[in-house]
């Protein structure tokens, strides 16, 4: 009796252990696109400067952050209350969102920080992720409204 029941119960792993694998083999996942580097044009939709408003596990962020054209390459700067300017030039496109890279020294250590911003129907939304994955925030970019022109 329990040497039937182990065999059933082998039996029965192995069928769904079998109907799983053939399931995988039958619908593989469509692969994310590939990062390419940012050109002024491809990455012209979100040239400016951006207010970023995140929300973390030690509660809210605000950073600003200017993007644009100079000599041919996308270039960008960021900064917060606690975080003095950096420069970025690491900027890729992943399908319609912009990915900016950069490092900062924290007490003598290198940081890698990743900044993702991702367009939807309403909205922009920001992710901003410290020394990859220890400190993740998410939340809206804001495009800032461009200064007025003094008319004469």
């Amino acid at each position: 009796m329990v040497r039937s029941l182990a065999i059933s119960c082998l039996v029965a792993a192995a069928t769904m252990s079998i109907g799983k694998s053939t399931l995988a083999a039958q619908s593989p996942a469509a692969a994310p696109a590939a990062p390419v580097a940012a050109t002024p044009q491809s990455a012209a939709a979100f040239l400016g400067d951006w207010t970023l408003a995140a929300q973390g596990p030690n509660g809210p962020s605000t950073f600003d952050l200017s993007i644009k054209a100079d000599a041919g390459k996308v270039v960008a700067e960021i900064a917060s209350d606690v975080q003095p300017k950096q420069a970025i030039a690491d900027i890729t496109k992943t399908g319609t969102g912009l990915v900016l890279k950069y490092g900062f020294d924290y007490q003598g250590m290198a940081i890698p920080a990743v900044v993702t911003l991702t367009p939807s129907a309403d909205k922009v939304g920001v992710q901003i992720d410290f020394a990859d994955g220890a400190y993740v925030l998410e939340g809206t970019a804001t495009r800032k409204a461009a200064p007025a022109v003094p008319r004469p």
